[in-house]
């Protein structure tokens, strides 16, 4: 079961009119959204839709050409991505790339060691860095270095250096590709763990059973523009969405 948002959910995140372009192509066009606290986003659409521009116009990599975003009530547009992470939002990356010649410890060690509420020392740094390895399903995974970790060790690893921020906002960019039914399943779990120890997420994901598994709310992009928003099972069955993405003959399209 879900979380259910209530009238009295706080917005976390607004995003307002965002567009962005890169020389003739528009990447984003005049996308706006909400986010309350607590709440699993889904974001969906086909390969080149916009989804992971959205991401980084969020996260600081990139700056919109027009529009606004606010995190709890702070205008954060053009602000830089290292204060846009102190300030508490952090995301994870499509491939993953942690410091391979590093232990899984030391790499969510240097995550606490910066962002926001950075660890007072080596000691806190160490124990807290255990404690995400811990919620992460990684205190378990004794290798040296993170090069030896799976594939979805390595992902797992992704998130744990990013909760290492310490994050009221969390981004996860395509999590599940090339993971089988019992490691999504795992994954799931995960992301639900996450959202229950007070962190909001928004889900950048194709594997629709996923997606409709976790989110309070979906938004789909097409050629950069958002064309629809609501319950999983209301843009499941948007007629706009079937056409653009799931497909007719997918089982979320069904009546």
């Amino acid at each position: 079961m879900t979380f259910r948002l209530t009238p009295l959910s706080l917005t976390l995140l607004e995003a307002e009119d965002l567009s962005k372009a890169f020389g003739g192509v528009q990447a984003i066009r005049q996308v706006s959204f909400t986010l309350s606290q607590g709440e699993i986003l889904g974001l969906i659409g086909p390969n080149g839709s916009g989804k992971t521009t959205l991401f980084n116009l969020i996260s600081g990599l990139l700056k919109p050409d027009t529009g606004k975003i606010r995190f709890s009530g702070k205008d954060i547009t053009a602000m830089a991505p290292y204060k846009i992470c102190r300030s508490g939002i952090a995301r994870t990356f499509q491939l993953v790339k942690p410091f391979n010649q590093l232990s899984p410890l030391k790499n969510v060690m240097v995550g606490r060691a910066y962002g926001s509420e950075p660890a007072r020392n080596t000691r806190q740094t160490r124990i807290e860095a255990e404690e995400i390895l811990a919620l992460t399903g990684l205190a378990n995974r004794w290798v040296p270095v993170a090069g030896m970790l799976s594939l979805i060790d390595r992902k797992r690893l992704e998130i744990a250096r990013a909760l290492a921020t310490k994050p009221k906002l969390l981004l996860l960019d395509e999590m599940f590709a090339g993971l089988n039914t019992a490691e999504m399943e795992d994954a799931i779990r995960l992301i639900k763990r996450i959202r229950d120890s007070g962190i909001t997420l928004i889900v950048v994901e194709h594997v629709m059973k996923v997606i409709m598994g976790i989110s309070d709310r979906v938004i789909v992009l097409n050629v950069g523009e958002k064309i629809a928003e609501g319950t999983p099972q209301e843009v499941a069955s948007n007629r706009q969405v079937i056409e653009a993405y799931l497909g007719k003959s997918s089982q979320y399209a069904r009546d």
